[in-house]
């Protein structure tokens, strides 16, 4: 599968304009969304702890390695929504 780099034809792909809003829009609101997006990460992280105890690296990995197509696919709608919820935030 071919990704989307920086020198698509539209401009970036939505992982470049994540960074260019991340890196340009109101600071407060990009710490906010940030702190957000690491407390939810830990969130899952305990969940999974508590549902697969020592194993949860080794699940972990076996995802990225497995399912890296699907992982892709969430990153992109991941970095649209963000954008969009900073963006509307922003104005």
């Amino acid at each position: 599968m071919l990704y989307e780099d920086e020198d698509d034809i539209f401009m970036g792909s939505p992982k470049s304009k994540f960074f260019d809003i991340l890196f340009n829009a109101n600071k407060d609101l990009v710490k906010e969304k940030l702190l957000q997006i690491v407390e939810r990460y830990n969130a899952m992280e305990l969940l999974l702890e508590e549902t697969l105890g020592q194993e949860v690296h080794h699940a972990v990995h076996s995802v990225l390695m497995e399912r890296a197509d699907a992982i892709h696919e969430r990153n992109t709608d991941f970095f649209i929504a963000t954008v969009g919820e900073i963006l509307t935030q922003n104005e």
